[in-house]
This record gives C-alpha cells, sequence and structure tokens, in this order.
C-alpha cells in the first residue's frame, strides 16, 4: 500500500466518528440549537467546528494541493476557513453533512492525482509554509479529528449545561 493510499484510509477511519457526532447532534430534542450553542463568548460553536473541516478539505483539494480553481461554496469559505469569526447563520445538519461528504469527495479526486514519488514536492500554495504534499497528508486527518474532539467536547458541555 502506498503512503497516499495509507493517509486516505486514516481519512476514511476517521470520517465516521465526525459523522457519528453528528448524527449524535441530530438526535438531540433541538437539534439547530445545539449546533449553535457556543461554550463561551467568541468560542466556535458545534455547526462551525463542522463545516470548518470541510471547508478545510476543499481549500486543500482545490487551491493548496491543486492548481488554483474555484472552489465549490466559495461564498462559505470566508466563513468557515481557518481564522474566520463564528457567525450566528448555522447550516442545518443536511447543509453540513452535504459539505463534509461532497468536499471529501472533491479531495479524494485531487489526491488521486498524487503518487509516492510527490510526497516530497511542496506546492505553490505552500510554498512560503514549506509544506509538502506528506506534510499535508499528515495535516488532513490530524484536522478532522482535532475538530472533531472540540465539537465532541463542546456537544458534553452543551448536555452538561442544558440538563
Amino acid at each position: 500500500m502506498s503512503s497516499i493510499h495509507s493517509m486516505i484510509d486514516a481519512m476514511g477511519f476517521f470520517r465516521p466518528r465526525t459523522l457519528l457526532t453528528l448524527d449524535r447532534v441530530a438526535q438531540e430534542k433541538d437539534p439547530m440549537k445545539v449546533l449553535a450553542w457556543r461554550p463561551g463568548p467568541g468560542r466556535a460553536h458545534v455547526a462551525w467546528q463542522l463545516m470548518h473541516i470541510g471547508i478545510t478539505e476543499e481549500l486543500f483539494a482545490t487551491e493548496r494541493l491543486a492548481p488554483p480553481k474555484k472552489p465549490a461554496w466559495s461564498d462559505l469559505v470566508p466563513r468557515f476557513k481557518g481564522g474566520s469569526t463564528p457567525d450566528e447563520n448555522i447550516p442545518t445538519i443536511d447543509e453540513i453533512r452535504k459539505i463534509l461528504s461532497e468536499s471529501r469527495q472533491h479531495l479524494l479526486e485531487t489526491l488521486s492525482t498524487f503518487k509516492d514519488i510527490d510526497l516530497g514536492h511542496i506546492p505553490e500554495a505552500l510554498k512560503e509554509r514549506k509544506l509538502t504534499l506528506l506534510d499535508c497528508l499528515h495535516i488532513l486527518p490530524w484536522h478532522e479529528a482535532h475538530h472533531q474532539g472540540q465539537c465532541h467536547i463542546t456537544l458534553n458541555l452543551y448536555k452538561a449545561a442544558n440538563g
């Protein structure tokens, strides 16, 4: 198995756990209230954490690893990319699921264009950060697990605060 396929398998291992967290939100009495809940002033809500995972993958698929092209949902990128401030326009469970699914598909399509010989390649968009394809293959599954964990703890905090 190639290194690229090994990392794709890791991403495939993490995604069901992210979707399970989304399913748990959907089972709550008021899922939209849960999606919008923040653990403190200025902190990210559950919906932002999940959308951030999908939008980040879309950016890697369309701007960071590939020759730049317009990302799907370019209107959502400023709202959910790294460094953005979570707003009060909360996407639905279905919208979040769609972004997670389709952005993952776009990322897999981009990754399928590479071979292990490309692992040391630094994409043009990442030259300033000096990130190789291999670095990105490590970042992507870690990024999802990191934000899924934040989403999970935010959900638990919501439950503790709201009985």
